[in-house]
């Protein structure tokens, strides 16, 4: 059972007036989390192990002029956390002093804000857990062509949590979530051994894909692998489907990053308001979607997160900023200390068929290895799987590269009408129809 909000709120006030009162901080920033997590771990239908954990955490940071040092405890009692708070202290003093150490502003703090509905109150026992699991193992090892699986998990988790500091900020709120997955092993006639998987988490439990639904994608994913073929070395349209689309986001996130583009590491360093998306695409980032368990009111700061376009009408509007970095850039703070979250590109005109019908041949991009793009040259490049297409033909290719530069991704970027919220960054199906060469033999 988590904590209640009174136990967190005495705890991280205490460490507050410790450190201003009694050890010489000027500033601090403490948060106290309960977190209390159960993983079932499942395999061609038998349990393999069970976890719990209920774990006490306090993270100090301590401010002693420009000076700044953190650290983290999972609690014990009384005596460790003055030790640790101690320490933090002569940490802090020692530490060389950086003119945007401080607290963020105070008028950029959380203040009230609504429910955003992301705890939801269900517990379930292990054998529910098993439930799940087995229903969707069942499916899955129902197709033609799947061996086994390769393991299957279910995850429970709760939070609780209070954030508070030396300017008056006393705040927090719970988070749950559900998460499940199988993977699986596919082999048919004679081909070699493949592998996939389906995954999914949501805050309530009743928002979860059924495990009918999760071993049956899963097994269409893993079938869809077998007796790949190679390809040419050529230029061609490339689809990524959703779930690889979203790493273009992750890419983008990093290279809009505070610390890149105040650190001068970024590509898109001098592209701030100017135009590096066709003027058909927008990228929200809004953490205040309700019953996301993505969604946050406020950062790691205690700074009010809204709703804002990191780029909008293919124009780039706006960085990920957090305290230190805004002002270092001379800017504000606009919550994301945490991140991005619930970031998505806003939907296409066009499906996914009416996209590709007429491309003659191209690859649609369902698996990739190693890094998706060097955010400081721009440069993209990586290994993938896929399903090539060419007229009324398709087969499973494998082994091939992609190579290209990421601002002609960025300006040779279509995407379809299929978006769908299922991660913390969220993509239709992607085109990019220039801009890519695949390496092969």
């Amino acid at each position: 059972m988590l904590k209640n909000k009174k136990i967190l709120e005495e705890q991280a006030s205490y460490c507050v007036d410790r450190l201003i009162n009694k050890l010489g901080a000027t500033d601090c920033e403490v948060v106290v989390a309960n977190s209390v997590s159960e993983t079932v771990e499942y395999r061609n239908q038998k349990i393999e192990s069970s976890d719990r954990s209920d774990t006490l955490v306090i993270g100090v940071t301590s401010y002693v002029g420009k000076r700044k040092s953190g650290t983290t405890l999972s609690y014990i009692d009384k005596k460790n956390t003055d030790i640790m708070l101690e320490k933090v202290i002569e940490a802090t003093k020692i530490t060389p002093e950086d003119q945007f150490n401080e607290l963020p502003d105070k008028e950029l703090l959380i203040k009230d804000y609504e429910d955003l509905i992301i705890f939801d109150e269900t517990e379930i026992d292990n054998q529910e857990k098993i439930e799940y699991l087995k229903e969707a193992e069942e499916e899955a090892l129902s197709n033609e062509g799947i061996i086994k699986t390769n393991g299957s998990s279910f995850s429970q988790s709760k939070t609780n949590f209070i954030l508070q500091n030396s300017l008056g900020l006393s705040a927090g709120y719970k988070q749950s979530s559900f998460s499940y997955y199988t993977d699986l092993l596919a082999k048919k006639n004679g081909s070699g051994t493949e592998r996939d998987y389906e995954y999914d988490s949501k805050a309530f439990i009743n928002e979860l894909m059924k495990p009918k639904e999760l071993g049956k994608t899963a097994a269409q994913r893993a079938i869809r692998k077998l007796n790949p073929k190679k390809t040419k070395t050529q230029s061609m349209p490339i689809v990524f489907e959703p779930r690889i689309a979203n790493s273009l986001l992750s890419t983008l996130s990093s290279a809009i990053s505070g610390s890149s583009f105040a650190r001068g590491t970024s590509f898109l360093k001098e592209k701030l308001n100017q135009k590096i998306f066709s003027k058909d695409i927008n990228i929200i980032d809004d953490p205040r979607i309700k019953k996301s368990m993505y969604s946050k009111p406020f950062d790691d700061e205690g700074v009010s997160s809204e709703k804002i376009y990191l780029v909008k009408d293919g124009i780039l509007k706006n960085l990920k900023l957090d305290s230190y970095y805004s002002k270092m850039l001379n800017m504000k703070s606009n919550g994301r200390s945490s991140g991005l979250t619930n970031t998505y590109f806003s939907n296409g005109n066009k499906s996914y068929e009416e996209l590709s019908k007429n491309l003659g041949k191209y690859i649609l991009v369902t698996e990739t290895m190693g890094g998706f793009g060097n955010t400081t040259t721009g440069e993209f490049s990586c290994g993938a799987a896929g399903v090539y297409f060419e007229n009324e033909d398709s087969y499973s290719i494998n082994n091939f590269t992609l190579a290209g530069k990421l601002e002609d991704i960025f300006k040779n970027l279509i995407l379809a009408d299929d978006l769908k919220f299922k991660y913390s960054k969220n993509s239709p199906t992607a085109f990019i129809n220039e801009g890519l060469v695949v390496g092969g033999q």
